[in-house]
């Protein structure tokens, strides 16, 4: 009897220990990754000189190489914050390295958002020149047309650009030709105001017009009249962006934040709860909710 009491108190003890190890074992996301892409992505956001930035950039790639070399980088996040530093180089050695270092992030997390795979791909043929394949890149001629960059239409198929998050080839060039019709923003350099705007996009033809009225292009004009701290004149292109697309819960998302910024908490709630109507998986209306209620 005591024998087996013992034994149950051995098994107990190995039981023990196998369950710490396997804690002790459990790998933390590398901060120092993260604090080196937050600082990748303040050098863009925050316009600073580009020969400031590129010195930056190799710093940053230098000490990835390390962590590399010290099996530093072994999370799924790991492998992504590293592939988008050396997204950021100069060559196709950083853009190479690129490709693989993210192939390995969703290796570890099949739930990966494989758009960055994509693009990163599509970077690094065009830097080694051989067309692209998915249809990411872009680039603005010296007669400010803009262009898709070459393309093997051949290698995959829209079914798969879909699972990789990009736009199908018809997709694509209408995105050109929205690229390349008038920008609102020219109205206002005309001495538009925003209410005059607003009145003549209600009476444009959207599918005949010369200007991008896109969902996505009146967002971003959007914030960027906030960010100038013109919130009222804001908060009308999110209105209007709205009524054209009363579908998409980003644009009740962002017509929400921009009535907070005007202390407005009543009709922002019922936008968020709009944005969430429209989109249960929207996290941030979801959090400001939980902040408002």
């Amino acid at each position: 009897m005591r024998k087996v009491f013992l034994l149950i108190v051995i098994i107990g003890f190995i039981s023990c220990n196998i369950t710490n190890s396997v804690a002790q074992d459990k790998v933390n996301d590398s901060q120092e990754l993260i604090e080196m892409f937050k600082s990748d992505q303040a050098d863009r956001t925050n316009h600073i000189d580009r020969s400031i930035r590129q010195k930056n950039d190799s710093t940053r790639e230098a000490r990835v190489y390390e962590l590399l070399d010290s099996n530093k980088v072994r999370t799924s996040a790991d492998y992504s914050n590293a592939a988008l530093i050396f997204h950021h180089g100069e060559d196709s050695v950083a853009y190479g390295l690129a490709v693989k270092l993210m192939k390995k992030s969703i290796e570890l997390d099949s739930s990966k958002n494989k758009w960055f795979l994509a693009v990163m791909s599509d970077r690094y043929l065009l830097s080694i020149n051989k067309p692209q394949i998915y249809g990411t890149q872009y680039k603005r001629l010296d007669n400010n047309v803009v262009v898709r960059e070459e393309l093997d239409s051949t290698k995959i198929t829209d079914a798969e650009r879909i699972e990789y998050g990009v736009e199908t080839l018809a997709e694509q060039r209408e995105k050109v030709k929205n690229l390349n019709r008038k920008k609102l923003t020219e109205l206002l350099d005309e001495g538009k105001t925003i209410d005059e705007i607003v009145l003549f996009v209600k009476n444009e033809d959207i599918l005949a017009t010369q200007y991008d009225l896109r969902e996505t292009w009146f967002n971003h004009f959007g914030y960027n009249l906030m960010n100038e701290g013109k919130e009222e004149e804001a908060c009308k292109i999110f209105q209007l962006n709205k009524e054209l697309y009363p579908n998409s819960y980003n644009t009740f998302d962002s017509y929400g934040e921009c009535l907070l910024k005007l202390g407005d908490m009543e009709d922002a709630i019922i936008a968020y709860k709009k944005s969430l109507e429209l989109n249960p998986k929207n996290e941030n209306a979801e959090k400001v909710l939980s902040e408002l209620e």
